[in-house]
């Protein structure tokens, strides 16, 4: 993976999970939590996509592209 596009999954990864912690906090999060235990499929998918986005983007600036 070659490093712009593994810079800008990190970048990706982080205003995701940035837009995830605040939907967390979020009016319609904090009902959902409040009947179901649960914070929204929304906020779910944020953190989840974010959290992948940025493992991605990590592993790929770590492991570096390879030369021919």
């Amino acid at each position: 993976m070659n490093k712009p596009l593994s810079l800008a999954l990190l970048v990706i990864g982080v205003i995701l999970l940035a837009y995830g912690f605040s939907a967390s906090d979020s009016v319609g999060s904090s009902f959902s939590r409040m009947f179901t235990g649960s914070p929204t499929d929304k906020t779910i998918w944020l953190i989840i996509g974010g959290a992948v986005a940025t493992a991605v983007g990590v592993a790929g600036l770590f492991r570096g592209s390879k030369s021919p």
